[in-house]
């Protein structure tokens, strides 16, 4: 599918010190765009450094930006003279202690300030919103009942809440949000990307995100004993980013877009590590049984209850990418080379030891 990327406008990147964020921005710099990336810390160099490489090889160039999802007219300087607005900021932790503080105020309030601030800001022209596939289920066992037990863009999350699944419910009011924002202003366009469990390398080389804290427990030793019975599905961070790139340059896009290649369980994940990195690292090789999981898994981790377990554990995960294809024109890579790439750049980075 072709498209443009004009030059001349600029983009601002929200989040950019981000895992989505580091291949959107890299992708754009070798287009040739000037992005704007707000961080929280432009003085922090061992954050911020990989996009000033970025920005040294060009062509494009990037200039880095403060500011705070939580504070009103932050954005208002970044996004001053820009295009377009890709908005990836918003935090995804496995383990958290306030769901408020941690996920429901940086995914609301963020979407509010950065919509609030295009609506100020008439060059703009469209916004591209990093969403997830958990706006669309709460819970793996949801697919059962979707339209062919699969989940599509039509679907809307409504059984999460603050204290069942808050990271899921954070990203479906912020997106419901954007929406409702959007739809009520005629200036510019809202196209939203829905991604599943985001996999693959950094462009920064550290390895932050929740798909990296799986593979490190894979390969660390953490699920020497089995893993967990669940299944979700997962995609390249580099389609990821392809699809916002798109989203925001093909004229025609619109509404959402779930972007999502195959759904895996942790264990089909580890048999495929295991030719190459199997003899050196405790892969896993066999999966927990859901009902020692469902006995132990709260005192291990409070954040997993036994709802979550019974819900999300042995439970098959299945999503439409169809529109991601012909709307978008995604190729997807396949989840094998994505996990692979990931766990020797986290041997590289020194995060997993050869035993």
């Amino acid at each position: 599918m072709n498209f443009e990327i004009p030059k001349e406008k600029k983009v601002l990147v929200t989040g950019g010190t981000g895992f989505i964020a580091g291949w959107i921005i890299k992708q754009l710099v070798e287009a040739g765009v000037s992005v704007h990336a707000t961080v929280r810390d432009p003085n922090d160099k061992d954050k911020v450094g990989h996009l000033l490489k970025l920005s040294k090889k060009g062509p494009g160039e990037v200039i880095i930006f403060k500011a705070n999802l939580l504070e009103p007219g932050s954005f208002d300087t970044a996004m001053s003279g820009c295009n377009i607005v890709f908005h990836t900021a918003s935090p995804f932790l496995f383990k958290f202690k306030d769901p408020i503080k941690d996920f429901i105020e940086p995914a609301l309030k963020g979407t509010q300030n950065i919509i609030q601030a295009a609506k100020s800001t008439a060059s703009i022209e469209r916004v591209v919103l990093t969403s997830s596939c958990t706006a669309i289920y709460g819970d793996a066992n949801e697919c059962k009942l979707a339209p062919n037990n699969t989940l599509n863009e039509e679907i809307w999350n409504t059984t999460s809440s603050v204290s069942h699944q808050p990271y899921s419910y954070s990203k479906t009011i912020a997106e419901q949000e954007a929406w409702k924002l959007a739809e009520a202003q005629d200036q510019w366009s809202l196209v939203v990307i829905n991604p599943s469990l985001v996999l693959g390398p950094t462009i920064s080389g550290k390895s932050t995100s929740a798909s990296h804290d799986i593979c490190l427990q894979m390969g660390d030793g953490t699920m020497k004993a089995g893993a967990p019975p669940f299944e979700i599905g997962m995609v390249d961070v580099r389609d990821v980013a392809e699809a916002h790139i798109r989203a925001a340059y093909i004229s025609g896009a619109s509404g959402r877009h779930i972007v999502s290649n195959e759904s895996c369980t942790p264990l089909k994940l580890s048999q495929m590590l295991q030719d190459k990195y199997g003899e050196d690292f405790p892969l896993p090789n066999k999966e927990l049984p859901k009902w020692l999981i469902w006995f132990v898994g709260p005192f291990i981790d409070k954040t997993m209850t036994r709802k979550i377990i019974a819900k999300n554990m042995g439970h098959f995960w299945r999503a439409d990418n169809g529109k991601s294809r012909e709307k978008l024109g995604i190729e997807y890579r396949s989840v094998k080379s994505s996990i692979n790439e990931m766990f020797q750049q986290m041997i590289d980075e020194g995060h997993l030891k050869r035993s």
